[in-house]
């Protein structure tokens, strides 16, 4: 097959990733209708949780401890299940190629722009593979965040309304606010548990990939010294 027929095969989407999609999506739905304002889900967790909820007196760190599990479970089965550094190295090769067609037409390079778009099909199938890979871990993680947001749920409407600790102070008000205030669409503690989450989820990935490194270039090195 030539290089011309190759460029011009089109990256057709990978139904299973959208099927995976759609399972995620009631997944999360239908435990989110199974706990339903009883809390049903958060209450069996209770059981487990109990020991770390500070009896409700500390919520902020409550929410810090279990964003800490949560991204430590999720980033750990995304390491396992996924290549970070193919799905890097695809990122950087697709932001590289939208900043090179960019810049012919702004030239009006027209022989680069006719080449960039024929390997824009190649780009698409790489980029896809790469979601493809990232998607394969999402049902699992899922299965993780998921009962864990329940029962921070009900930690926040139960244990800290008990213990009378659900006003605090965040850094976006000028006054304290009420855990269960709606920010948009979303709750305070939400917003609260994104805020810590999210940071450590990148040192977390960040590492991973440094780890992933080393272990490819070791990898490299020994090949290097079996075939001399």
């Amino acid at each position: 097959m030539s290089e011309e027929g190759q460029t011009q095969q089109p990256a057709t989407p990978d139904m299973s990733n959208m099927w995976r999609m759609m399972l995620i999506m009631i997944l999360t739905f239908g435990l989110y209708f199974l706990d339903g304002n009883d809390h049903i889900i958060g209450k069996g967790l209770n059981t487990v949780f109990q020991f770390i909820d500070f009896k409700g007196q500390f919520p902020v760190l409550v929410l810090m401890f279990m964003g800490s599990i949560m991204i430590l479970f999720s980033s750990g089965i995304r390491a396992l299940m996924t290549d970070t550094l193919e799905q890097q190295k695809a990122q950087s090769f697709s932001s590289a190629f939208r900043k090179e067609f960019r810049q012919a037409k702004l030239d009006n390079n027209l022989y680069k722009v006719k080449k960039l778009t024929k390997m824009q099909p190649m780009v698409m199938q790489k980029g896809m593979e790469s979601s493809n890979q990232m998607m394969k871990s999402m049902p699992i993680t899922m299965l993780i965040v998921v009962p864990i947001l329940l029962w921070i749920r009900y930690f926040v409407s139960t244990t800290a309304f008990e213990a009378n600790t659900m006003v605090i102070s965040v850094p976006w008000a000028m006054n304290a606010v009420n855990l269960i205030d709606i920010y948009w669409i979303f709750p305070a503690w939400i917003l609260i548990y994104s805020l810590m989450s999210i940071p450590l989820g990148r040192i977390i990935m960040s590492v991973v990939r440094v780890f992933q490194f080393k272990k490819r270039l070791l990898k490299l090195e020994t090949k290097a010294d079996d075939t001399t």
